[in-house]
């Protein structure tokens, strides 16, 4: 089926409540010291997430930084983000990304690692070769001044602390997709698709969109596209044709068999969307009768092999999408809790959110940040801001990236967004920015510029006033940029859509921020050889 309006994607971290165990360290300079801070996140017993801040407390911009220091036995690095880590040993090297820029006199700067084992304070560091608390070097014997625990927490912490998240497999940012169930019908788009376009090389993570929330509770989409489509040799991942007798077929075997092509490729199921989201109103009533039927479906004994997680995408708790939710603030966070308590805390939880940044919006009816500890990752659906559902206009590109003189309403853009969600709390790196490999447009046009009437949606392959990437880079190629995303005009037709290019300065954006990745909608609105996502991959690289 398709969806329709609004469409949902998120992203990022595993950041769950600051236990802050800082270590301040600082290198002598003329006008003040450099200095930085390494702050326990969180620690699951085997493994631990460790914040590092740098801070220019000189009267001068710094150029450059390097921290050395050596880790305890026992603990490791094993992936970090946003500098540049080499290690001999357990002596380790970090270094600015040259995307960061100079440190102003007075400015910040942060980046992180999850280790191996528990948190420890490091040893014997140094600041750009000066000693990390002033003066000259440490003494490579110098001891911790406070000694960390040495054995793991408890299994089940206390009712009150949200459980901690297992932290991603590897490093870097986050390049997560929506592969939609419906794409097998008339797109013709497969899960082999994902390979040969040379996508599923640089994703991270494949959200499988999706399940239907009826009655409360998670049940099947399509249980033809799922698990019964026979594939032909031609059409298969490994070019192995189904049988009829085999117990899995349809999406999720081609997907097992995209796994096992790409071991660190990861799949999430994703439940709700614009068309299904209804059942979250009931699921809200009873979260823990919700969790139990979504960890049957999920783990069922016919696919336990295929998700490693699972994405909700509840447009909207306690406002209104294609119907009105009444939950109220507190209904999204009791249903993440509840699935975070039944998956427990090696499975991956996400969640596609609003991203109306404007006041008193849908941000603002929901408890996202009392929510964000359960999840490992939040995705702002920064797109379908504007678009032919107000038939007249004015026109407006769907998904701008900053605001712009003549925008139709205020917070009504990415960074709104953004900036929003991170004032109420939501570390940066657990949001992904959103990206539409889609354009929107109108007909009956006569303005080039945005801001212009219309008398329509323009028309669409499969649906008015929407068009995929690959075919409106050829049908109506980008003329201009506004608020960091392109448009064009047609005849009488107005598109608003992103290319490589303003990809690249999303990406830019992305690391700027801070941010934990991108995400997008949807793998089949892209070309054949995977233009857009080559952009998020090289952007984000």
């Amino acid at each position: 089926m398709e969806r329709s309006l609004r469409r949902a994607l998120w992203a990022t971290g595993a950041v769950v409540a600051l236990a802050v165990a800082a270590v301040p360290m600082a290198t002598a300079s003329a006008a003040g010291s450099v200095t930085a801070t390494f702050a326990k996140v969180q620690d699951w017993g085997t493994g631990h997430e460790t914040k590092v801040t740098v801070t220019n407390g000189t009267s001068a911009s710094v150029d450059t930084w390097r921290i050395e220091f050596d880790l305890p036995a026992g603990t490791t690095i094993s992936t970090f983000w946003d500098a540049d880590v080499t290690s001999s040993g357990n002596h380790y090297v970090a270094v600015k990304k040259s995307w960061a820029g100079p440190l102003a006199p007075g400015a910040s700067f942060s980046w992180g690692y999850n280790g191996t084992g528990v948190y420890k304070a490091p040893l014997n560091c140094t600041v750009n070769g000066a000693s990390c608390s002033g003066g000259t070097p440490p003494p490579t014997t110098t001891p911790p001044t406070t000694t960390p625990p040495t054995t793991a927490p408890p299994t089940t912490p206390p009712p009150t602390t949200p459980p901690p998240t297992t932290p991603p497999p590897t490093g870097g940012k986050k390049v997560v997709g929506y592969f939609a169930e419906w794409g097998v019908y008339a797109r013709n788009y497969h899960v082999k698709n994902v390979h040969t376009s040379g996508s599923a090389a640089k994703l991270t993570h494949i959200l499988y969109a999706f399940g239907n929330t009826s009655g409360g509770r998670c049940s099947i989409g399509d249980s033809y596209a799922d698990y019964d489509k026979a594939y032909t040799a031609a059409d298969s991942v490994d070019g192995v044709a189904d049988t009829w007798d085999q117990p899995l077929r349809g999406n999720f075997n081609q997907l097992r068999k995209l796994k096992r092509m790409y071991p660190n490729l990861k799949v999430l199921w994703s439940f709700g969307g614009w068309t299904w989201s209804a059942g979250f109103t009931q699921a809200a009533q009873n979260p823990a009768a919700f969790a139990d039927s979504c960890y049957a479906l999920v783990k069922d004994p016919r696919w336990p092999d295929v998700f490693d997680g699972i994405d909700i995408d509840w447009e909207y708790p306690n406002a209104c999408g294609l119907q009105c939710d009444s939950s109220g603030p507190n209904a999204f966070k009791n249903v993440v809790s509840a699935l975070r308590g039944k998956f427990g805390s090696s499975f991956l939880i996400t969640a596609a959110i609003t991203a109306d940044g404007s006041n008193g919006g849908k941000i603002d009816a929901a408890d996202y940040a009392g929510a964000a500890p359960y999840l490992n990752w939040i995705m702002p659906m920064t797109y379908d801001y504007f678009g032919a559902w107000a038939a007249q206009g004015p026109t407006a590109p769907h998904s701008p990236l900053t605001s712009y003189t003549g925008i139709p309403q205020q917070g009504f853009w990415s960074d709104a967004a953004i900036q929003k969600l991170k004032g109420k709390g939501i570390p940066s790196d657990k949001l992904l920015l959103g990206i539409g490999f889609y354009g929107r447009g109108w007909t009956g046009v006569t303005q080039s510029a945005p801001g212009g009437t219309a008398t329509g949606p323009a028309p669409g392959t499969y649906e008015q006033g929407i068009e995929d990437y690959k075919v409106l880079k050829n049908s109506c190629p980008a003329t201009g940029t506004v608020g960091g995303t392109a448009y064009a005009k047609c005849g009488s037709n107005w598109w608003s859509y992103d290319t490589p290019a303003t990809i690249g300065g999303k990406m830019t954006y992305v690391k700027n921020q801070g941010l934990g990745g991108a995400f997008f909608w949807e793998l089949s609105g892209d070309t054949s050889n995977g233009e857009l996502i080559g952009a998020i991959k090289g952007g984000l690289g």
